[in-house]
């Protein structure tokens, strides 16, 4: 078990909520001790065992024939009433992985409830309890006035106890369609509201809302709202599935579920690479640097028949020319400078069965070339010193970000090998032409960084996204995940919610090309110059201003009537 699938075991079996859940085949594969003490089951053997044979009155196995959720769900299990949301899992492809439960026993809550006798005389013992919950709590009297919240409360819905208690509960919990407070409605029917999904609070997080009748004897006494964010655990539970799915994987980190393809240029390349895998055809992966195209290599391994076998990687610019071919075919002589081995294997030796990824084939020098040439016609080769010819079971992939065919032109790429490697080409587009699949890379990328900074970012604003259109990415995928993850380690730890101040380095970088670019090619008469000029200082103060035009129109010492003009004149988006 690696530390990563022990820090979500753990984080799973700290909650108050039961979480159980299936494969695709409807086994149990993971329930947390919660779930098990709810359920009743013994805590041995579970693991394994068919859901439907296992827990009474259950509908998983329902939820993954259908693959549609079912939120907040009353199931009876004896004299103990659960309130559960059912979840299917889904990988990258859209295939369901399997189905996943979080329910709680509302039983002890009403018994709660109704042992509250007076709320005022132990107002202080109450808050105590509540405050050391996960959930955020809220209690109001029978006349329908907020007497206490605890401090999870103010957390999820950003409001404190001072904003609220005391005052009116339609305040609090409100009903989106109706526009009444749950309190109230328990007040006027002294039933429950269970279940219901909505926006909360300053935060304007979704959540579930259960609110219960405070019912002492035959006397009502209040409400009692128990609001619970499933947004993080629904996260926690589904990078738990992936990454038990990952570590099947043997030595490669990507599969074709890891690649984001929304946009048409990257819905073909997926396709491609897809139909592809299944052969051992030689690819050429061409893209630009930081297009991702070592994880399509790690894909196409994985999804094809040699998936089980090694998948040996070298990107040929990280080494000197003359050390590649050593590297690749391996030798019987000592390797110069490196090694005092008489022997040394070589890449296509270790990629027995497996693949062989030559990341930046336009490196090789010429010797390399032609032996790599000869490699790719007889599909056999001599270590360097050896006159032995050996026929490894090797798949080659290779890729590079340079234009072979100038190459060819200029004599410094073999015409014949670009025609071996040219059998299969997939061509990665840039980030700056697959703009709709940039929200979903950022989302991926803030997930990831979450994990490894031990921050709980859930998203960035608009205004973000708006820049990050602009921007053209010359480093690709790989400059917007160094992107978001400087400013995820410039924020502090409590914040979700990344800004425009966050990025402010980007903004800077952004506006610094446009700049240069701009007075590397002045051209026009003067009036079209100085439009140009005015136009990046009004994008730039829009930014920094977060498209508030009142206060850019002050900064910039214009009215807001000419700000409204100029920008319509110039035609700027995102302001």
């Amino acid at each position: 078990m690696t530390v990563l699938d022990q820090m979500m075991r753990s984080v799973l079996e700290s909650l108050q909520e039961g979480v159980l859940i299936i494969d695709s085949s409807r086994n149990i594969v993971y329930i947390n001790p919660e779930a098990v003490r709810i359920l009743r089951l013994s805590d041995e053997g579970i693991i394994g065992k068919d859901v439907v044979k296992t827990v009474p009155n259950t509908r998983l196995h329902i939820v993954l024939q259908t693959a549609r959720p079912e939120y907040d769900k009353l199931q009876y299990l004896g004299d103990t009433v659960i309130v559960t949301s059912r979840m299917p899992l889904f990988d990258m492809a859209g295939n369901i992985l399997g189905v996943a439960a979080i329910f709680r026993d509302i039983t002890s809550v009403q018994k709660m409830a109704e042992e509250v006798t007076n709320l005022k005389e132990i107002e202080a013992q109450l808050k105590a309890i509540i405050d050391s919950t996960h959930d955020a709590i809220s209690v109001a009297d029978e006349k329908g006035r907020i007497t206490l919240v605890n401090e999870e409360y103010t957390r999820i819905t950003g409001l404190t106890s001072e904003e609220v208690v005391g005052k009116p509960a339609t305040i609090d919990i409100i009903d989106i369609e109706e526009g009444e407070s749950y309190h109230l409605m328990v007040s006027k029917t002294r039933q429950p509201v269970l279940g219901k999904r909505l926006v909360v609070g300053k935060t304007r997080r979704e959540v579930i809302v259960d609110v219960m009748p405070l019912v002492v004897g035959q006397s009502f006494r209040g409400s009692v709202g128990v609001i619970h964010d499933v947004t993080e655990i629904s996260s926690l539970m589904h990078q738990l599935v992936l990454t038990r799915s990952s570590l099947k994987k043997t030595g490669v980190r990507f599969s074709f579920s890891d690649i984001i393809a929304a946009s048409t240029k990257m819905k073909i390349a997926l396709e491609q690479a897809q139909q592809v895998s299944s052969t051992m055809a030689t690819v050429l992966l061409r893209g630009e640097s930081g297009t991702g195209k070592e994880l399509f290599a790690h894909a196409i391994h994985h999804s094809s028949p040699r998936g089980e076998g090694p998948f040996i990687e070298i990107n040929c610019a990280s080494l000197d020319s003359s050390l590649l071919q050593y590297e690749i075919f391996g030798t019987v002589e000592s390797k110069p400078a490196t090694s005092e081995k008489p022997i040394y294997t070589g890449l296509l030796k270790k990629a027995q069965s497996g693949t062989l990824f030559l990341d930046e084939i336009s490196n090789l020098d010429r010797s390399t070339q032609v032996k790599l040439l000869g490699f790719l016609q007889t599909r056999e080769y001599a270590r360097i010193g050896s006159k032995t010819y050996e026929k490894p079971d090797v798949r080659l992939i290779v890729s590079t970000n340079s234009h072979l065919e100038a190459m060819i032109e200029e004599g410094t790429f073999l015409r014949d090998l670009y025609f071996r490697l040219n059998v299969v080409p997939i061509l990665i587009p840039p980030l700056r032409e697959r703009m709709e699949d940039l929200e979903s890379l950022v989302e991926i990328i803030i997930a990831r960084f979450n994990l490894e900074y031990g921050k709980r970012v859930r998203m960035v604003t608009s205004e973000v996204i708006g820049l990050f259109r602009q921007y053209d990415w010359p480093g690709n995928v790989r400059e917007l995940e160094n992107a978001v993850g400087r400013a995820m380690i410039k924020a502090s730890a409590s914040d979700e919610v990344l800004g425009i101040d966050n990025f402010d380095f980007l903004i800077i970088s952004a506006h610094r090309k446009e700049s240069n670019t701009f007075q590397s090619s002045y051209k026009g008469k003067l009036n079209e110059i100085l439009g140009g000029i005015e136009r990046q200082a009004i994008v730039q103060y829009l930014y920094k201003n977060e498209g508030n035009r009142e206060r850019t129109a002050k900064e910039l010492g214009i009215s807001l009537r000419s700000l409204y003009y100029k920008i319509k004149n110039y035609r700027i988006d995102h302001a």
